[in-house]
């Protein structure tokens, strides 16, 4: 499997990461499993290995996984998340920071993380609080890098700006979520990576399981059947999935890998993150990294999603507040009755 520079960090990584969620109840909480999973990534050229603290017992069970390994991989975690009800338990303060990355490092049994970043955006934390905390992890050597995910276009430049002037170590890696289904990334947030260098490491590039085939219209899956997440129902999106389908079986391909070859493809793109729950998924995605997409085949997905569109809207995105809410719309008291 090549590498790819993970932006300008001179870091190299494969084009396919190891996603490390479903190591727990969301998945499988077998350890000789995991064991196996890990191996096999690993073997097959897969460098970049990402978590997250929210993602149950992940953590630990990955590090136990990598032991004797560790060295091998550029382990990335994430931070910010909720994890029980205490309000101070998440966000981006300095505070939680430097509990979060501890706990983190003890559950991975490491002494450094390469890659450590924000899982979601903190409105009611200021950027500058956080990236003074993360400079004091790199240069403390507890952190080699560090950066975002799910975050607007406008929010990574302002953290950008708020890097130089106050020379701070600034975000060098994104992490959006980009599929078939959903490519409004192309307009901003890819060009806005690329123009400051960092790297893009994308999740559910099969759309929340919508992108394996088990989503059809007219049949009944264990997707279908959630109810914990509405964009599985959305007749949008099963319409387009629909006519993937039918261009799949033309080019010769498995849905699955059509998918994840178009994600790889976009030249803003590092890598995608693949959730393995079971061996035999691992394997079938793996075989995906060989997989080129021809022009005729591109085109083609253009006319099914146009470039920079989505359709309809993933559930688990972050909701970025919009200025036409009520709460933000409203003049203050004050200034009403002055006018």
């Amino acid at each position: 499997m090549d590498h790819r520079p993970l932006g300008r960090t001179g870091i190299h990584v494969s084009p396919f990461a190891l996603g490390a969620m479903m190591f727990s109840s969301f998945g499988t909480s077998d350890q000789t499993q995991v064991d196996r999973m890990v191996a096999r990534a690993l073997d097959a050229g897969i460098n970049l290995v990402d978590t997250a603290d929210a993602y149950g017992e992940s953590e630990e069970m990955l590090g136990r996984a990598l032991k004797g390994r560790r060295d091998e991989v550029v382990l990335a975690s994430k931070f910010s998340r909720p994890l029980d009800d205490d309000v101070n338990h998440r966000g981006g303060s300095r505070r939680w920071i430097m509990t979060a990355v501890e706990n983190s490092l003890r559950r991975l049994q490491t002494d450094h993380l390469d890659v450590y970043q924000m899982h979601r955006p903190d409105p009611q934390t200021d950027i500058e609080e956080t990236l003074s905390a993360l400079t004091d992890l790199v240069r403390s050597g507890k952190v080699r890098t560090i950066g975002s995910s799910d975050m607007p276009a406008s929010e990574i430049v302002e953290a950008q700006w708020v890097a130089e002037r106050r020379g701070l170590e600034r975000f060098r890696v994104e992490q959006p979520h980009y599929s078939l289904l959903d490519r409004a990334i192309e307009s901003e947030v890819l060009p806005v990576a690329q123009r400051y260098g960092m790297g893009t490491v994308i999740w559910s590039p099969l759309a929340s399981g919508m992108l394996t085939g088990r989503v059809r219209r007219g049949q009944e899956s264990d997707l279908r059947r959630t109810r914990m997440f509405a964009a599985l129902r959305d007749e949008r999106r099963i319409d387009a999935v629909e006519q993937f389908v039918v261009l799949a079986d033309e080019a010769g391909l498995s849905l699955t890998h059509l998918a994840l070859a178009f994600v790889i493809a976009h030249p803003g793109v590092t890598a995608a993150l693949i959730g393995p729950r079971t061996m035999e998924q691992l394997d079938d995605l793996l075989a995906a990294a060989d997989v080129q997409l021809s022009d005729e085949v591109l085109d083609r997905i253009d006319e099914i999603v146009r470039p920079g569109t989505d359709i309809g809207r993933m559930d688990q995105t972050y909701n970025t507040p919009p200025i036409l809410e009520a709460g933000l719309r409203r003049r203050p008291a004050g200034a009403r009755a002055a006018a």
